[in-house]
């Protein structure tokens, strides 16, 4: 059998027994879906290309540790999604301040873009003091739109785990996030509003 007719869980298995190709094959197979992940996930093409590198050199060092629980999809997801957590954290803890382009007493960036980024600091900020069985769910259902059984599936629990992580995760952002809450925002989850209401999921809108 050809490393391309291989099933995931062999082409793991080939690398944990040595075989250097096998893991090639692997990122071949999923580096577009993975690195959509990372784009959806840090917003930025470079955080996300540097996330995804991260990220695929830990599943090649962790490979021989996989035990084929989950399917092989799901455990790199896993692990592409806590790179980009790690990369926040970094940021986070690393701010920095643009320098300059226009003369003096003129704005380095228009108001709105700079109001988007306080935003999206504050909302980052506020994901970081969820727990992880909490912070997980709701990234994948209200930041890159997945619906509760896709996130069910990739997390390996059931879809009512997925609902009750997602509603008591947002239940602690609304207390710091309140203010910023549109009620037309994306929610995948009945009743995941922060203030309790229906609202669309993004895919819901776009007709899919």
């Amino acid at each position: 059998m050809t490393a391309a007719a291989s099933s995931d869980a062999d082409l793991i298995a080939a690398h944990a027994a040595g075989d250097a190709r096998a893991f090639a094959e692997l990122v071949r197979r999923h580096r577009d879906r993975m690195w959509a992940v990372a784009l959806r996930t840090l917003r930025d093409p470079e955080e996300a290309s540097d996330a995804l590198q991260e990220a695929f050199i830990s599943a090649f060092r962790a490979a021989g540790s996989f035990r084929a629980e989950s399917q092989v999809t799901t455990w790199l997801h896993r692990i592409v999604v806590n790179a980009c957590l790690d990369r926040v954290r970094r940021r986070q803890a690393r701010p920095t301040v643009p320098l300059p382009e226009t003369g003096p007493g003129e704005p380095v960036t228009p108001r709105d873009a700079m109001a988007e980024r306080e935003t999206r600091l504050v909302v980052q900020t506020a994901l970081q003091e969820l727990s992880e069985d909490q912070r997980v769910p709701i990234l994948l259902v209200d930041v890159e739109g997945y619906s509760v059984a896709e996130t069910a599936k990739m997390l390996g629990i059931a879809e009512g785990t997925v609902k009750s992580r997602c509603a008591r995760g947002r239940a602690k952002l609304a207390k710091v996030l309140g203010h910023l809450w549109n009620p037309d925002a994306d929610a995948n989850v009945p009743g995941g509003g922060m203030d309790g209401r229906d609202v669309p999921s993004r895919r819901q809108r776009e007709g899919r």
